[in-house]
């Protein structure tokens, strides 16, 4: 009789499972919509409302959860979910509030910032698109995804697929570089190794898709700053990452700080629903950012009960902390500034999403305590990390082969990140305990083994000032500031030098050098540190910068006088241990810049695929040349271009071919090349396909990343590289933007970087 009572009150939407269990609920209950649509049937206004609010878990500690500000709320059903709270027993804590004590019983949302990792952490975003492998990628995001899944956590608030070609911006961290196209890929890869293709399971979470739209793109590379540009480069340069997650049944999307058409993007219809919603298709529920319904206000766009009608209205559901929607809506409902029924659209929408996770068959399903003690920081997933930050570094100049070095006489590591493991895992890491980061100086002693003598001097600190280190280094990412004088901390620096066979110099950014906030008008190496390395040349040993940072950098002196570099980022928890085994070449560097070097910061933004003007430079030796479109000042080209990594080994590409001249727009080429490995080592190449349309309705960008295949070859190994061209290849936004291909003349280009040489050409024909 109990049973058929539960079953009952189920029937009606009215949420009876066993709320004391922890254990999956076997009991079955009705389709989506329906269960939705009766679900709603119950619910007054405020409750309504309340499923469209996100606070952030406030005050919620163990064992207090009944007592803390927000637990109130949410017995009377004002909160639709929670984000920042952290741990099975709290999450459980607070569910159990939302289950036994509000009148419906609605389970919460539990969201957390898990963007390269969870306590397992992987390479930075950027550094993650580095590798160019979606296969690594997709497995970062399913290990996360199990991790936080199994700490209680059902959301992230990633990908981040924002496109910028400004490093400028700090947040270019967090995204996967310059190209539409990558980027398109790897926001497949991230949502589907979040997601899983299956909300059901347990060990799969929602993600969120941000920042949408064109975040990546503000004015002078200013974090939040007004982002203006035609809708043909939106389409074209800035939109397809977030489409390509859309496409990949992304669960909810996030609205981003900007402007766009002189609208908040949080408050703009045409982005919302004409694009999001009904160009696209997504079927899913957007968030807010934070406070970003309230910071409509200071854009001008109205009171608060202005900005949250308009942010309704244009397409969004969920407001992440600025409570407008709670407190605001039934005021504007009153005087038909909104209606009951887009209200209603929003509230189905998130109660779909937790229906999709299995949260109202079992609200405890990500509560299993069992999990958390086992399946979160594992032996298994801090070797896969390993293996993954190995392969996101970029080897930028070896010369004379100065790497891999030997595992044997006597290695000088000196720098201020030489033993800073609290960076190692970089920005956005806030579910890291940095406690458990590998740093570098303990990598390398470790890989080198005990025939190596290792020694280590700080040399200086991050920089000489100390107010712009303590901003640099927040969120318990301290470098240990050393009150020596400048003097003393170089001369234990070259004394160490001296002693050693060669120097590794740990330079570079700090983790909180970039990401949010941390936009940059200077993008060298901090003074202290170009006056330590350049201290290091002098003794004549050998010197190998290991770079750490988190954008491209303006390294061009050092690319002059440093023999070795590699591009480290900030490669995880287990970044000192991958760092190494790249140095020691027990693994071979194959990364690939997905963001260009520039010479100097007057270049920017700079990036691979732009458009060609009247006046092109007419000479490659970078001259200048008056009334063309160049520098007096500079070079056009950067100092390292998309695509670009070395390997201890070399490759080289032959025998380029194409199967037609000619091709219709049903038709199919084949693109061929040999690429053999010519060097001494095994090793993975990157080879990478470019078209260029060469007339078009509109102008067309010089080249563009069409396709690119990771390959594996071992010394004196060739294979031939095939590439599938169609139609589809070809398309892009036009003048009325329609997606078309036009006939004409293209231009394909294979190689291992953006500035490919090997070309063919083919015609495409109606």
């Amino acid at each position: 009789m109990k049973n058929k009572l539960v079953l009952l009150f189920l029937g009606c939407a009215v949420l009876g499972y066993a709320q004391k269990k922890s254990t999956k609920s076997t009991v079955k209950i009705k389709p989506k919509s329906e269960f939705v649509a009766e679900l709603m049937s119950k619910m007054t206004l405020d409750e309504k409302l309340g499923q469209l609010n996100l606070p952030t878990s406030g005050d919620i500690t163990t064992g207090q959860a009944n007592s803390s500000n927000v637990a109130k709320n949410i017995a009377e059903g004002r909160v639709g979910g929670l984000f920042n709270i952290k741990s099975v027993q709290k999450i459980k804590e607070v569910q159990k509030i939302a289950v036994e004590k509000s009148r419906l019983k609605i389970p919460l949302l539990f969201g957390m910032d898990v963007i390269h990792g969870y306590e397992t952490t992987f390479p930075i975003p950027l550094g993650l698109s580095c590798t160019w492998d979606m296969a690594l990628i997709e497995r970062s995001a399913q290990i996360a995804a199990k991790e936080a899944s199994a700490d209680g956590i059902n959301w992230t608030f990633s990908p981040m697929v924002d496109v910028s070609r400004d490093p400028r911006w700090g947040r270019v961290s967090e995204g996967s570089g310059e190209d539409p196209y990558l980027g398109s890929q790897i926001a497949k890869a991230m949502v589907n190794g979040y997601q899983q293709h299956d909300l059901s399971k347990n060990n799969s979470i929602l993600a969120c898709v941000k920042h949408f739209a064109l975040y990546g793109a503000p004015e002078g590379g200013r974090d939040y700053n007004t982002v203006d540009m035609s809708h043909i480069r939106m389409f074209n340069d800035y939109f397809p990452p977030y489409k390509a997650a859309v496409d990949a049944g992304v669960g909810s999307v996030m609205a981003s700080f900007n402007e766009i058409d002189g609208i908040p993007a949080t408050g703009n219809k045409w982005l919302m629903t004409d694009v999001l919603r009904k160009q696209w298709g997504f079927k899913g529920f957007v968030v807010t950012d934070f406070t970003g319904i309230p910071e409509m206000i200071e854009h001008g766009m109205g009171d608060l009960q202005a900005v949250s009608a308009l942010s309704l209205n244009a397409g969004v559901e969920m407001d992440m902390v600025g409570e407008g929607f709670l407190t605001t809506l039934k005021k504007s409902l009153d005087e038909k500034k909104v209606t009951i029924e887009t209200i209603d659209n929003a509230v189905k929408l998130i109660l779909e999403a937790k229906y999709d996770l299995g949260l109202f068959q079992d609200p405890y399903k990500y509560c299993d305590e069992k999990r958390a003690k086992t399946e979160i920081f594992t032996a298994d997933s801090r070797k896969e990390a390993r293996q993954i930050a190995a392969q996101s570094l970029v080897l930028l100049k070896n010369q004379n082969q100065l790497l891999p070095l030997k595992k044997s006489g006597t290695i000088g590591l000196i720098g201020p990140l030489a033993d800073a493991k609290e960076n190692m895992p970089g920005t956005w890491s806030v579910a890291t305990k940095m406690e458990n980061a590998v740093s570098l100086l303990a990598g390398i002693k470790e890989v080198a083994g005990a025939g190596t003598k290792v020694l280590y001097a700080k040399g200086s600190n991050l920089d000489y000032d100390e107010t712009f280190e303590t901003n640099a280094t927040m969120f318990g990412k301290t470098l240990h500031r050393d009150a020596r004088s400048k003097e003393e901390l170089l001369a234990e620096a070259l004394k160490v030098a001296q002693q050693s066979d060669v120097i590794v110099a740990a330079l570079g950014e700090s983790a909180e050098m970039s990401g949010e906030s941390s936009s940059r008008t200077n993008l060298e190496i901090p003074q202290a540190q170009k006056d330590l390395l350049n201290a290091l040349l002098k003794t004549g040993k050998p010197v190998v910068l290991v770079l750490f940072d988190g954008r491209p950098l303006v390294i061009t002196d050092e690319e002059k006088t440093v023999p070795a570099i590699l591009n480290a980022w900030f490669a995880g928890t287990e970044a000192g241990y991958a760092i190494a085994d790249v140095l020691f070449g027990d693994v071979n560097p194959s990364g690939k810049l997905t963001s260009t070097f520039p010479r100097s910061v007057g270049q920017l933004p700079i990036y691979y695929a732009h458009k060609n003007t009247g006046r092109p430079l007419s000479n490659s030796e970078g001259k200048f040349e008056k009334f063309r479109s160049n520098y007096i000042d500079e070079r056009n080209e950067p100092l390292f271009p998309f695509g670009f990594g070395l390997s201890y080994t070399t490759f080289d590409y032959s025998n380029l071919k194409i199967s037609s001249d000619k091709m219709n727009f049903s038709g199919k080429l084949k693109v061929t090349v040999d690429v053999t490995n010519t060097g001494n080592f095994d090793g993975k190449e990157t080879v990478q396909l470019y078209i260029r349309d060469l007339v078009g309705s509109v102008t067309r960008p010089v080249r563009e990343l069409k396709g690119f295949q990771k390959i594996t070859l071992k010394k004196g190994e060739k294979q031939t590289v095939t590439f599938d061209i169609t139609v589809e290849d070809l398309k892009f936004y036009n003048s009325d933007l329609q997606f078309v291909a036009e006939p004409g003349q293209f231009d394909i280009f294979v190689g291992g970087n953006s500035t490919a040489d090997k070309k063919v050409s083919f015609e495409l024909t109606k």
